[in-house]
């Protein structure tokens, strides 16, 4: 992969294990400084900063609930203590309590969109809050710096017995584009990656069983299952002067599944 982010720094949240480790590593091969996030895994975030290491690249773990303040606010000082300044920030840490509606609680509302919405809020903030007091380095980016909210295919496809998941990646949707329609003057670039189905631990049971497998694929026309390696591919570029013209856009990767294909033969 051609070092398009050579110089810069990049943090991504919840970046021990699936999607997000796979962003760091893409991250780390196109030359960015990577700082993997984690909240209890410890020992998978070691285990990512371990593989970057020795590929070549620089990393370092970093502790932190995206859903509190003042960890957020730790884990930009760590940032900044260790890599100077930040020019990337992917928003990725995300998690489910699922229940059917009449049966959600509100801590399964509470924690689900404290994580999912108001951590990327946070962490966003911050990180714009250090674009615009450094500004563009052009030896690095023609943009002041690049916030990256991973969303999901649930932004726009409603998901019975997931409300409030579906809700929070709802409202990254239109937080994503007033960040990006606020922020613009300032040569701050803002984006989301929607991904559909992709092998992940949270959602194994999804795909590990054979029925599960084919329930799965009867929803994506492309007819294959994505891996987190495809968001990370697709986060390098928009982390890159590559789509410098992108801005305020949602990067729906998921092999065709808002096509609604149950709707192929005329529904």
């Amino acid at each position: 992969m051609p070092e398009q982010l050579q110089g810069q720094v990049a943090i991504i949240t919840g970046s021990s294990s699936g999607i997000g480790a796979a962003i760091a590593q893409c991250m780390a091969a196109a030359g960015a400084k990577v700082v993997v996030n984690y909240v209890r895994s410890s020992k998978g975030a070691e285990e990512v900063v371990g593989e970057i290491e020795a590929a070549g690249g620089k990393a370092i773990a970093v502790q932190c609930d995206v859903s509190q303040e003042d960890q957020v606010l730790n884990l930009f000082a760590q940032t900044y203590a260790a890599f100077g300044t930040v020019d990337i920030l992917v928003n990725n840490a995300g998690l489910q309590r699922d229940a059917k509606f009449v049966d959600m609680t509100l801590d399964d509302w509470n924690w689900v969109i404290n994580v999912n919405l108001t951590g990327q809020f946070l962490c966003s903030r911050e990180a714009a809050k250090e674009f615009i007091k450094r500004g563009v380095v052009s030896e690095c980016s023609c943009a002041a710096g690049k916030i990256i909210c991973i969303s999901s295919v649930h932004e726009v496809i409603p998901w019975g017995g997931h409300c409030n998941y579906a809700a929070s990646k709802g409202g990254v949707r239109l937080l994503m584009q007033s960040m990006a329609q606020e922020l613009a003057p300032h040569k701050i670039r803002v984006n989301s990656i929607a991904p559909g189905a992709i092998k992940t631990p949270i959602n194994r049971s999804a795909w590990e069983t054979p029925e599960a497998f084919n329930d799965l694929l009867s929803l994506i026309p492309y007819n294959r299952i994505g891996v987190p390696e495809d968001i990370g591919k697709a986060a390098v570029w928009l982390a890159s002067d590559d789509s410098d013209y992108v801005h305020g856009e949602v990067l729906f990767v998921d092999g065709g599944m808002t096509l609604y294909p149950g709707f192929a033969t005329g529904g």
